[in-house]
């Protein structure tokens, strides 16, 4: 049971680097609390087989780079869809839920998309100034997530 966190993005990709640099800050601060039961896993890309991460889980949160964040970050929930990304090699947080959904047949469950505004996505470029703030902004949401990972309590912190 518990939650899954999905961190993806290229690290060498400039501010597309802060969905794996959040989930390494959560992985970090998760290890001292076993009894959250969050699992991490992080990839360059979404795929087919992320929908195996979702069996037995009562919540999964994906975490990413956006350019489009009107915020510095944005959470939201997702569902699953079969979308323009489902014949793809790269796959949206709703396609993979709908790959568990034919899968298993059964909904996924609950799931939300915490987006960090990224500005500069070049390869070999490091995170920009605006992106590690950005990131503080959002590990202090999540660090709130995480300290309470129930579908309700997530539902509650809806912005």
């Amino acid at each position: 049971m518990g939650a899954v966190l999905f961190g993806y993005g290229n690290p060498s990709r400039g501010d597309d680097a802060l969905g794996p640099r959040l989930l390494e800050r959560a992985a970090a601060w998760l290890e001292g609390r076993p009894e959250l039961e969050v699992e991490t896993v992080a990839d360059f890309q979404l795929q087919i087989e992320h929908a195996l991460d979702l069996q037995g889980r009562d919540l999964a949160l994906f975490l990413d780079a956006d350019a489009a964040c009107r915020g510095a970050f944005a959470f939201r929930p997702v569902a699953a869809a079969r979308d323009e990304s489902y014949s793809t090699h790269e796959l949206s947080p709703g396609a993979v839920l709908q790959v568990f959904r034919q899968v298993e047949h059964h909904p996924p469950p609950p799931a939300y998309v915490l987006s960090i505004r990224g500005e500069r996505f070049e390869l070999g470029e490091p995170l920009s100034s605006a992106a590690e703030a950005h990131l503080e902004a959002a590990w202090t949401f999540l660090q709130g997530l995480l300290e309470d990972p129930r579908p309700a309590a997530w539902t509650a912190k809806l912005l």
